[in-house]
């Protein structure tokens, strides 16, 4: 049994797991982004996936990982390899080391959390929110336009409404005022996505495979994680089993073995989802209300048992590939 955790020593979420895994005393290994420019990755494709990364004098043996927690950032967003350039070897070593490893992560019968396929959901918003709207939640009344008239009608028709990012791309949510009409002519040139705006309170739920771990947030401002001078309340709450079990089979169905739910409860106890986050800091939820949520995720990957590839070689031909400059 081995875990491969990759990503950044200082991204907290995957710190917190590789504490918890040291102190379970679970082999891993950390594929480090840092140290990309001196790393080589091999992945092997026939019957099985095998491979092996380098680092230095260190191998790493792919096909004795069992589980892997990833959390890697962009690499050619890190200075060194932004600085050099997209015409560098250390630009196309850094698009040549992340595609492959990705590929890996994909193919791999061992545990991965979470997918990058799965996690790709969350690259456009409005398709999100249409699979969270088909497996049986409520979900605000949604226009995307690049027309300002439409953007006009539909802020009459609801009052309140607030607007958004359609892509992944983390975005401020704001509630439309009157100043913000000046701005409209710009959405000939930029997509935008208005939401009727849902009066309540706000829950984020982490559901890591069985386990749920909710928590309610007090906050005044539109958007609790940009709240001016205000600062959230966050506490540890218990939701109705029922409530659980849809939370449970919403992360099952999107294939998100851990997942974050942003949920609002209106004053007519209604349940809304607005986001399901495929890859959650939930550090800074756990910090507020102590909830064991690092502990858990690397309980499920310490639990995991890789199961027998189905792939053949008449799907997949047997190929070698290799990240170097």
């Amino acid at each position: 049994m081995l875990v491969l955790l990759w990503g950044l020593e200082a991204d907290s979420p995957l710190a917190e797991v590789r504490g918890q895994l040291e102190l379970l005393g679970v082999p891993t290994t950390f594929v480090d982004q840092r140290r990309l420019l001196e790393t080589e990755v091999e992945i092997v494709i026939g019957e099985t996936v095998a491979g092996c990364i380098r680092m230095g004098g260190e191998s790493i043996n792919l096909a004795e990982v069992s589980a892997a927690y990833v959390r890697p950032y962009e690499s050619v967003r890190l200075p060194e390899i932004a600085a050099a350039g997209p015409e560098s070897a250390a630009w196309q070593h850094a698009i040549h080391f992340d595609d492959i490893l990705a590929s890996w992560s994909e193919l791999t019968s061992a545990l991965v959390v979470n997918r990058f396929s799965a996690s790709a959901v969350n690259g456009s918003k409005p398709y999100q929110l249409e699979r969270i709207r088909s497996l049986g939640w409520s979900v605000p009344e949604t226009l995307i336009t690049t027309d300002a008239d439409e953007a006009k009608a539909f802020w009459k028709d609801h009052g309140e409404v607030v607007y958004k990012s359609v892509s992944g791309t983390r975005s401020r949510v704001s509630r439309l005022r009157a100043e913000h009409t000046e701005r409209f002519s710009d959405l000939s040139s930029c997509p935008t996505q208005f939401q009727q705006y849902i009066y309540g309170v706000d829950y984020r739920v982490h559901v890591v495979d069985d386990k749920v771990f909710a928590c309610v947030v007090c906050c005044s401002a539109d958007d609790y994680r940009y709240p001016a001078n205000e600062t959230p309340e966050i506490r540890g709450c218990s939701l109705t089993p029922d409530l659980e079990e849809k939370c449970r089979k919403l992360a099952a169905a999107m294939n998100l073995p851990l997942a974050g739910i942003d949920l609002r409860c209106t004053p007519q106890d209604e349940w809304f989802c607005f986001e399901v986050n495929p890859s959650p800091a939930f550090t800074y939820y756990q910090q507020m209300t102590g909830q064991p949520i690092g502990q858990a995720v690397a309980l499920l990957l310490a639990n995991a048992a890789p199961e027998s590839c189905s792939m053949t070689g008449s799907a997949l031909t047997s190929d070698l590939y290799l990240a170097k400059d």
